[in-house]
């Protein structure tokens, strides 16, 4: 019987080109998760698990925002505040990908549990409404949700730019179109 030898974009942490930095981001994203879920199941003790699982998902949402997402697939976000008029923004970048190449496995973990989280999350939100006795627990649930949805929103939207000023760039190859569509682009995702 052969062996088959895993390849580049399969689900193996071993096949990242930065895997410790993928296992730091799994931890905090599943480990949030697996708080919550033995806390309601076995712990019981609402503040403890609230203060646990709360420190985990910070550390999740700094992590991925700050990290993770610049080290895995190149992407990072962040939001700016003009202080003249106080309006908020959403600032991204995109590594370019003349100069980096993201790895198939890390690119696949990332996505995937970027998208997966919040739909678990959900989940839990709809079991703690239908279990009427865990209303208390729907509180931590709604910070999970924002915080995991704050970021899937934010680097689903700075996916699209990187996509759409590489289209740029490759399709008129200046720094001028590339200045102006990134331009445009920022100000279609405020």
């Amino acid at each position: 019987m052969e062996q088959v030898q895993p390849q580049q974009g399969d689900l193996n942490w071993r096949l990242s080109a930065h895997p410790i930095t993928l296992i730091c981001f799994l931890v905090f994203r599943i480990g949030a998760l697996l708080m919550y879920l033995f806390g309601v199941l076995f712990i019981k003790d609402f503040i403890l698990v609230f203060i646990f699982t709360l420190l985990l998902l910070s550390a999740d949402f700094y992590y991925l925002k700050n990290i993770a997402g610049r080290r895995l697939v190149g992407l990072r976000w962040w939001n700016e505040v003009n202080v003249t008029t106080g309006d908020s923004h959403m600032v991204f970048e995109s590594s370019d990908p003349n100069t980096r190449t993201i790895a198939a496995t890390d690119k696949r973990f990332f996505w995937l549990s970027l998208y997966v989280a919040p739909t678990l999350w959900v989940g839990l939100a709809i079991l703690a409404i239908i279990k009427l006795s865990s209303v208390i627990w729907l509180s931590l649930v709604a910070i999970a949700l924002v915080l995991t949805i704050t970021n899937t929103v934010a680097f689903s939207r700075c996916d699209r730019f990187s996509q759409a000023s590489t289209y740029a760039t490759s399709a008129f190859g200046g720094s001028i179109v590339n200045n102006l569509a990134g331009g445009l682009l920022g100000r279609l995702f405020k």
